[in-house]
């Protein structure tokens, strides 16, 4: 496994000289450490952890915690956390975030930069509110700036009202947000000069040409937000009535 891609990211594998690597791998940790600040005590669950450096961080960050499980699709990415990041109280699963059930349900769930790319994000969050006990906490974070298309991954753009929307059926009340800015160097990132980079879509203007809302999005973004990625981390606590 290698973390040249945009959407796998390996601490241990982002080169110390990777300015857009190791200021995401920080970005991605602030949002762990916020989300464990928020957990509520007991049975917690860590949907698409990817290679699972996260779910530690939940579970040691809430030392009410009385078991973490990492859950994600990739075979390799499982494979990966349960060699390296396994321990007691801390275990890894692989399944499908749009179908994974459990009896017992859990006291909190958590689902960092996911939601962008399920085809349904709707039926996920119903999914997930499913198996999340009364009073039981749900963490989920979004880019709030647009990436679908330069990031050939993402198939949905948020907005902070847009994520908050989404939520809004399902019987949440927003208990705490976290907002982060990761400026970039738009030289670096037309000419992928860093390995993290290489899977940007290529023929950019070929795709704007075709998806002109898409330019538009990115033409307002950039005037009001300037060269720099916006990202959302909201808790929610489930009702119980």
């Amino acid at each position: 496994m290698l973390a040249n891609s945009l959407e796998r990211l390996i601490p241990n594998q982002v080169e110390p000289n990777e300015v857009t690597g190791q200021l995401t791998l920080a970005l991605h940790r602030s949002r762990y450490e916020f989300a464990a600040a928020q957990c509520n005590p007991g049975r917690l669950l860590a949907i698409a952890c990817g290679v699972g450096y996260g779910t530690p961080i939940l579970y040691r960050g809430n030392n009410r915690n009385l078991q973490a499980l990492g859950v994600d699709c990739s075979k390799d990415s499982i494979e990966y956390a349960t060699g390296k990041y396994s321990m007691p109280g801390v275990h890894f699963l692989m399944a499908d975030a749009m179908k994974f059930e459990d009896p017992d349900g859990f006291d909190t769930i958590v689902s960092l930069e996911t939601i962008e790319h399920i085809p349904d994000p709707s039926g996920l969050i119903a999914n997930l509110v499913q198996i999340l006990r009364p009073g039981g906490v749900l963490i989920g974070s979004v880019p709030t700036t647009p990436t679908v298309a330069a990031n050939p991954y993402h198939l949905h753009d948020f907005t902070e009202d847009s994520f908050r929307k989404l939520i809004e059926p399902y019987g949440l009340t927003e208990v705490a947000c976290l907002r982060q800015i990761q400026p970039f160097n738009p030289i670096t990132v037309l000419t992928r000069k860093e390995r993290r980079l290489e899977d940007l879509r290529c023929n950019l203007g070929k795709y704007y040409w075709a998806h002109p809302l898409s330019f538009w999005k990115r033409i307002c973004s950039t005037l009001q937000c300037g060269f720099s990625n916006r990202y959302i981390t909201i808790a929610w606590r489930l009702n119980t009535s």
